[in-house]
């Protein structure tokens, strides 16, 4: 397997992705080809679709071992099921799979074609192993049954965001930094109002609480 691009994104690590692709679609990222392929023929015509699906590396979570049960974090962190049941990272091969949306493909006279793409749930620097066009009358299934995932996991939260903390963040940066703030970055089995959660975002670090169903913004530096 050969990694033939990278993501670039506003996560520098693991903590505040979000969950699964398409969540947060107003989250931006650009994907740059490794030098082998920054050949613009090998991207023509990919214009012509909306959405792309990524093949890609959990990067931070490649191991020797594996185990054929995992703890899904939606379940509380206590329930086991089965690794092929779920979308864990901790997989015999760290191999992840996402639907993005296709904003545009722009040709770069230093790095070739770099693909925009916004919705995507990968940490930057995230290597890519491959890159295949989103076909809507084969790859979605509106009837398809989902375990036990039939619900999204996310209960939006109201996000107190005090002015003077949001001017420290780019306008262009604002929308997607709330967004993923009230879809509650936290890990689903945390619950505890005194404490400050940090989140880097964008080059920024984000510290934050949450009681009950509201978030406060407490610090960007």
């Amino acid at each position: 397997m050969k990694t033939i691009a990278r993501i670039h994104t506003d996560f520098p690590t693991k903590f505040g992705i979000p969950r699964q692709s398409g969540i947060i679609a107003s989250l931006q990222a650009t994907i740059v080809f490794e030098p082998e392929y920054r050949n613009p023929d090998a991207v023509r015509g990919l214009e012509d679709f909306s959405h792309i699906w990524l093949l890609w590396q959990f990067s931070e979570a490649v191991r020797d071992n594996w185990s054929p049960t995992v703890r899904p974090p939606r379940l509380g962190g206590n329930v086991r099921k089965g690794v092929f049941a779920t979308r864990s990272p901790f997989r015999p091969n760290p191999i992840g799979l996402s639907s993005v949306k296709l904003e545009k493909v722009e040709i770069d006279p230093k790095f070739g074609p770099i693909l925009h793409v916004s919705g995507a749930d990968l940490m930057d620097g995230t290597p890519i192993y491959d890159i295949k066009p989103y076909i809507a009358y084969t790859d979605s299934h509106p009837e398809a049954v989902s375990g036990f995932a039939t619900t999204p996991a996310e209960f939006l939260l109201e996000v107190n965001f005090p002015e003077s903390l949001l001017q420290k963040v780019p306008e262009s940066q604002r929308k997607s930094l709330t967004d993923v703030l009230a879809h509650d970055p936290r890990p689903q089995y945390q619950d505890d109002p005194d404490r400050v959660y940090g989140m880097a975002f964008g080059g920024m670090e984000v510290k934050f609480k949450v009681e009950e169903r509201l978030l406060t913004v407490v610090e960007i530096n």
